[in-house]
Order: structure tokens, then C-alpha cells, then sequence
């Protein structure tokens, strides 16, 4: 075959046929890990193609590497985000289907439409709902988990609402083609909004990241902080929760934690800890339990300061997600009851 020919065979070649040509031109090994990374109809599709492909002219798959080269080094790097994706998506999908998957991508933390919404703020579904009618709502709320259901109920108009639980009541099996129209309506209109004009607090972030830090650490940089932004730091500090925050934490809510936390690992924490905090725990224990533990914090001995740390993070860390779920709440320095997290 001439250069002409070869020219006009590669030409030909569709984008499968190209990957099925470079998969085996990089031998078994370098193949194996991108064929783990593939679905099983990819690869499928693949292995048909590579085993039609017969003998390749080394002219044709040198033409081929060497695109496959200028393509990567036009740009000096590839770049992964939701945008990128969307538009690779789109020049072979239909975008009903692309706008879909955008959906799942986009959309908060979940499998399916209705762990998506299990994840939402109750006040940001509630202000969604509230719009709809109160059988659609009930319809929803049907599918998430009882716990969310109950806090959005708590947040609708007591009228509607009470309309909302009469339907519940009422509800029976929803036709798929109704729940599909209702899940394409969240999907277009909540949440692809949602994932739009959610825009993440920077404060919030680094208050995380403060909080997950060992003490000496976190110390040094905010006592950085504190120099060149205080009004930044004052914030940061206002956001983070410490192991000192637990005396916000009510009688109902330690007793809560407690059910969760390792007793070993209590020990721990409260090494070092003021009597106040320790008292905190001991007085919402049994007297025996409570017994107990000062004798175990009495025997443990010396304990290294990220020992400690590393225990109070964990408890930490317990409470917030009880602080989530609902199970506890964390009062805040002006407002009684609230939920902080």
C-alpha cells in the first residue's frame, strides 16, 4: 500500500477503530489499565473491532500516535471539569441525555433522584415545594427518607402541609410514567438551578480544613491569619467547631453521643480537658459509668498531646453527623436550639 493509499485508509478510519489501533499498539500491560477503567459494552465494542482490525501498515499506526501526540500537546495538558465533559458528551449524544447526566454529575450527593433530595437543605426544598401542588409534594416526600420528610413538613405552611400529610395518608403505588415526570421536573427545574447558584462559602471550607488539622498546626495558621485578616479569622473561628463547643451541646444531645462514642476512645479525649467538659459527660452518664470512667482516666497515664487531639477529633466528627441527621443540636452563641451545621 502507497502513501496515497495509506493516507486514504486513515482517513477512513472512525474514532473506534483509531482506539482500537492505539490500545493495541500499547501492548498488553498499558491496555490492561485503561481496559479497567472502561464499562463493559465499551470494551466489548473494542475487542470486536480490534479482533477485525487484521494487519495494520506501520505508516498508518505511526500517523496515528503522532496525532494522538499534537492533540495532547496543543494545549500542554488535559483539563477534567464539567464544562469539558459536557461538550465531549454533546458532540455524540442527544442533549436530553447529555442534560441528564449533566443532572447526576451536578446534583448533590447521591445515587438516585431521591437520595439526591435526602441530602438537601430542608429549607431549600421546603421553599421548592411549597410551590407545587400538595399531591405532587406528597408524592415526593413519599420517596425520601422519613427523617428529611419530616423536616420539610415541619417548614411548609401549617395549611398546606396538613393537606400534603392527608395525601400522604391517601397515597398509594404511582404510576411510573407520573414519577418519571415528576423526577424530570426536579431535574430541570430544581435541581440543575440548585447546582448553578449553589456557590460554596470559602469560610465554611477552611473551617473544615481547620477543623481536620492537628492543634500546632491549626494554632500557627490562624494565629497567621489573625495578623494579616482578623475580620477573616474572626469568621473562620466562629464557623469551627472544637472540642470546647460540646458545652452547647444539651443534656439529650451528650447522652446521643455518648450511645456512639467508644468509651476508649472518651477516655482519650478527655485526658487534659477542662473539669467543666469532663463534668459534661460524667454527670449525663450513670453513677457507675460515670464512676468508671474517672477510674479509667485516673489509670490511663500520660498520653501524647496528638493522641488527644486525634480522639476529640473523632468525637468530633460523631457529633457533627448526629448534628446533621437531627439526632442532636448545637446551640449557638445568640440563638437557642439551633442546627449549625
Amino acid at each position: 500500500m502507497d502513501v496515497a493509499q495509506n493516507t486514504e485508509h486513515y482517513d477512513s478510519l472512525s474514532g473506534t477503530h483509531k482506539a482500537a489501533i492505539l490500545m493495541l499498539s500499547l501492548g498488553a500491560e498499558n491496555s490492561a489499565s485503561i481496559l479497567g477503567l472502561m464499562e463493559h459494552e465499551e470494551i466489548t465494542e473494542l475487542s470486536h473491532v480490534m479482533a477485525s482490525l487484521g494487519t495494520i501498515d506501520a505508516t498508518i499506526v505511526e500517523r496515528l500516535l503522532t496525532e494522538f501526540t499534537e492533540q495532547m500537546s496543543s494545549t500542554g495538558s488535559l483539563l477534567g471539569t464539567i464544562d469539558s465533559t459536557e461538550r465531549l458528551l454533546l458532540s455524540s449524544l442527544e442533549k436530553e441525555k447529555v442534560d441528564q447526566i449533566m443532572g447526576d454529575l451536578k446534583g448533590p450527593e447521591g445515587r438516585t433522584m431521591w437520595d439526591k433530595l435526602s441530602n438537601i437543605d430542608e429549607e431549600v426544598l421546603a421553599n421548592f415545594l411549597k410551590s407545587e401542588y400538595p399531591q405532587t409534594v406528597a408524592v415526593i416526600l413519599s420517596r425520601v427518607t422519613s427523617e428529611h420528610a419530616a423536616r420539610v413538613l415541619a417548614r411548609l405552611p401549617e395549611g398546606f402541609a396538613l393537606d400534603v400529610v392527608s395525601r400522604l395518608l391517601r397515597i398509594d403505588t404511582v404510576q411510573k410514567d407520573i414519577l418519571d415526570g415528576i423526577e424530570k421536573t426536579l431535574r430541570v427545574e430544581f435541581m440543575n438551578n440548585l447546582s448553578d447558584n449553589k456557590q460554596p462559602d470559602s469560610h465554611e471550607r477552611i473551617a473544615d480544613i481547620f477543623n481536620s488539622l492537628d492543634r500546632s498546626t491549626e494554632n500557627r495558621l490562624m494565629g497567621e491569619l489573625e495578623k494579616n485578616n482578623p475580620k477573616n479569622a474572626e469568621k473562620i473561628k466562629g464557623l469551627m467547631f472544637t472540642f470546647e463547643d460540646m458545652l452547647d451541646i444539651d443534656s439529650a444531645g451528650i447522652q446521643a453521643l455518648l450511645r456512639k462514642v467508644e468509651q476508649d476512645r472518651l477516655v482519650v479525649a478527655l485526658k487534659g480537658t477542662s473539669q467543666e467538659i469532663r463534668d459534661l459527660f460524667l454527670t449525663n452518664m450513670s453513677e457507675r459509668a460515670g464512676r468508671m470512667m474517672e477510674e479509667d482516666m485516673e489509670s490511663l497515664g500520660p498520653v501524647r498531646a496528638s493522641e488527644v487531639e486525634a480522639a476529640q477529633n473523632e468525637i468530633i466528627s460523631i457529633a457533627k453527623e448526629l448534628a446533621v441527621s437531627g439526632e442532636i443540636y448545637i446551640a449557638s452563641a445568640n440563638e437557642d436550639d439551633e442546627l449549625i451545621f
